[in-house]
């Protein structure tokens, strides 16, 4: 749809601005911007991008000496310190279909995501089954394991391994409180945010046929399988299904005719002439999803088809690795000096930037390893590589390894 059609309908504006064409576009704007020195908190170092490129190398050849790297997705999480817990779980559960045990996933992994919200630097978690102590997003994608197989999301005891509208929607704060262990000695940023979200959630797919009936996030597998044609289904498609299915979930930043935009953000350098003028989409939390429902999909028999379509995740490990390694130079003392509102100018530059340059430094690891991007595609330099090298260099850089640039969060940004 181009700006012209845009300007007047807001649905096409609405539709546009969650698709990962737009969320490339404006993110290359603010880029533009930056190569002209016309952005007020970061300069861009292009030299830096070789160095850069040869870091997210090293990294993905000491987790991946042959470069067989998996796709970016929570399912990595689920096995943290070798032990494969959905393995496991799936050898209890007897003899399910493959569209049963692919609702059961999407159940687990959509209230994962949802929950995967930077932790804060002070919390942990301990595996109960294992005395295991994690942190951060293992320990997030631990901790929210162990919530759904305990039944806390299913409205029907005999089947625990669901998450229904009505479960969702009445989750008490002091039972996920209890669940992620959060003391005054242990806080977890953005708690009140993630019960909210949750409660949202519940409430949204009881309103939307998408979820089928009684509403459960699994039905959501159904909708996408229907959609799937020859057994192929772009991936795209299933990132303008999540948006469309859990756009109301998201608290209210930006609207666009009455319509809650989700992660979207304003910049002055975002262009556009139209009702989306200055915006810029991210859909990180749905993005991260849209790559989690891949294997689920294709262990079902659905074959997901243009994955690169989707773009690298706007968040602190990506976009902290830039600042780290001096791709991204803050012009201020204010943008490392103090934290930000995730709806802050700074931040949202910080994040547009990092999309784009992401983008970059993915063809450069691709041309110094002699790979194309169907060998090595997007979701696979994002898990090995840059999210990753993002988490390396945090831990060499600073204790406790948190991100360069600070940021409030209410549990449902990053």
């Amino acid at each position: 749809m181009s700006e012209k059609g845009r300007a007047s309908d807001p649905a096409a504006a609405i539709a546009w601005l969650r698709t990962p064409d737009a969320i490339r576009e404006r993110s290359a704007n603010v880029l533009a911007a930056g190569e002209r020195a016309a952005l007020r908190h970061f300069a861009i170092d292009r030299a830096r991008l070789a160095d850069a490129a040869d870091y997210v190398i090293a990294t993905m050849r000491t987790g991946y000496p042959g470069l067989d790297v998996p796709p970016h997705s929570r399912w990595r999480h689920f096995s943290v310190g070798g032990r494969d817990r959905w393995a496991r779980l799936t050898a209890n559960l007897g003899d399910l279909s493959a569209a049963e045990m692919a609702r059961i996933r999407f159940d687990l992994v959509v209230v994962s995501v949802l929950l995967d919200a930077g932790a804060g630097d002070a919390w942990h978690y301990v595996e109960p089954a294992t005395g295991t102590v994690l942190s951060r997003s293992e320990g997030l994608a631990v901790a929210s394991f162990d919530l759904v197989v305990a039944g806390t999301c299913s409205a029907d005891p005999a089947q625990p391994l669901r998450a229904d509208a009505s479960a969702l929607a009445a989750v008490d704060g002091a039972v996920l409180a209890r669940a992620f262990q959060v003391r005054e000695d242990n806080p977890l940023a953005g708690l009140d945010g993630r019960v909210e979200l949750l409660r949202r959630l519940g409430e949204t797919i009881a309103m939307k046929r998408m979820f089928g009936r009684p509403a459960r996030i699994g039905g959501l597998f159904d909708h996408l399988g229907a959609q799937a044609q020859d057994g192929r289904l772009p991936a795209p498609v299933i990132l303008s299904a999540v948006l469309d299915g859990f756009s109301e979930i998201w608290p209210g930043r930006i609207a666009l005719a009455g319509v809650n935009l989700g992660d979207v953000g304003r910049h002055p350098a975002a262009g556009g002439a139209d009702l989306t003028a200055g915006l810029v989409p991210f859909h990180k939390l749905s993005q991260w999803l849209a790559y989690s429902l891949v294997e689920p999909l294709e262990d079902a028999g659905i074959e997901v088809t243009g994955l690169d379509r989707l773009t690298a995740l706007a968040e602190y490990r990506n976009g902290g690795l830039l600042i780290d390694l001096g791709v991204l130079a803050p012009k201020h003392a204010g943008v490392l000096g103090k934290p930000h509102e995730g709806a802050s100018e700074v931040v949202v530059e910080w994040r547009a930037l990092t999309v784009a340059l992401i983008d970059e430094l993915a063809e450069r690891i691709r041309e110094k390893l002699g790979m194309s991007a169907a060998e090595l595609a997007l979701p696979k330099i994002l898990e090995g590589g840059t999210w990753s090298a993002g988490r390396r260099i945090a831990a060499e850089r600073r204790p406790g390894g948190g991100p360069p640039l600070q940021v409030i969060s209410d549990g449902t940004l990053f």
